[in-house]
């Protein structure tokens, strides 16, 4: 069988993405591709590394262009789609990659966006316990932002089996440009970012804090804290994450093999072999998590490194994984798990 799909906000980086799995998805069928002000461009124009859609039109973000479509995909800017989600049929399947519906509490909303609060959807990271049964019975999904996926995912094993009880938690990650989205920025220009790394949003202010704490407390974390540290790194795509932990009374070996256990039968997830440390770029393109983990017992920490694409599995490969689920298909469907390297 196949499904009809249309997207919102075709031509940035995460309608890039969305596009360039879809294409080659066997039970997909790719219907309008919107994006307001390219409207009426082909959309090789923008986007010359899809040749097989290369002469498709690029038409007005409209209801009447988004309805009769199997899914919609929305890679809209924060604050932008509950407006079009609100003219959409109830029974089309919707899947937000923006960060409108992935907060549950309206307080955390308000703290760090300042809008009016959207509301929530079910959550599309399906690695979270019980949450294929959710996204099995839904039509609405809100993606995870790429850095609460990365973060999520390297915590989850240590949280559900108990190693760690989620406070004192620090993060130091890294992430590529295209996180920030195609706007021109001054510090995304080739001279500021070319040999230099930065830390920006510093000090609990950065807009996935919430997100993240969510994540903790949905993996048994008790009233969890984090100190999370972005930087930008001077790469196109993909993110690394430092996560350390109170970790007392555990070797190396154990907390390994807990990580292994916990992922054995995750699709995506893969621990590499003791020694072996996570790099960016094995999973570029990939809907791929890798980590790595370790008992520091000088510091009394435990120390997971997990690597993503934040374009693929930090975001269009979530979201195509999460629609795979609520359509009833083997979440697998359309996606690799090989990066590309060197």
């Amino acid at each position: 069988m196949l499904y009809s799909m249309a997207i919102a906000g075709a031509t940035g980086y995460v309608g890039g993405e969305i596009l360039r799995l879809a294409s080659t998805h066997p039970q997909l069928e790719i219907g309008a591709l919107c994006a307001h002000s390219n409207a009426g461009h082909r959309l090789g124009e923008h986007l010359p590394s899809l040749p097989d859609l290369a002469d498709r039109e690029l038409v007005e973000t409209t209801i009447d262009n988004l309805s009769g479509h199997d899914v919609v995909f929305l890679a809209l800017p924060h604050g932008a789609s509950a407006a079009v989600v609100a003219q959409l049929s109830p029974d089309v399947l919707v899947i937000d990659c923006g960060p409108d519906f992935r907060l549950t509490e309206k307080s955390d909303w308000d703290a760090f966006y300042g809008t009016d609060y959207p509301g929530w959807w079910p959550y599309g990271l399906p690695e979270l316990p019980g949450q294929r049964h959710v996204l099995a019975a839904t039509k609405r999904v809100a993606v995870p932002g790429c850095y609460p996926t990365a973060i999520t995912l390297s915590l989850l094993p240590a949280l559900v089996s108990g190693l760690i009880d989620g406070h004192d938690v620090t993060v130091a990650a890294a992430s590529g440009t295209s996180g920030a989205g195609k706007a021109a920025k001054v510090n995304l220009l080739g001279s500021e970012l070319f040999n230099s790394m930065s830390a920006y949003g510093v000090g609990g202010v950065h807009r996935h804090v919430p997100e993240i704490l969510q994540n903790m407390r949905h993996l048994g974390a008790d009233a969890p804290t984090v100190s999370f540290t972005p930087m930008l790194a001077p790469i196109s795509r993909g993110i690394i994450a430092v996560v350390t932990a109170p970790l007392q009374e555990h070797d190396t070996d154990t907390v390994q093999q807990i990580y292994a256990d916990v992922y054995a039968d995750e699709p995506f997830c893969h621990v590499l072999p003791a020694g072996a440390w996570p790099v960016s770029k094995s999973v570029l393109g990939s809907n791929a998590f890798q980590v790595q983990v370790i008992a520091d017992k000088q510091a009394g920490r435990m120390v997971a490194v997990g690597v993503i694409d934040n374009l693929t599995k930090g975001t269009a490969g979530g979201a195509i994984q999460s629609m795979n689920i609520a359509l009833g298909l083997p979440e697998t469907t359309g996606l690799n798990r090989s990066g590309v390297t060197p």
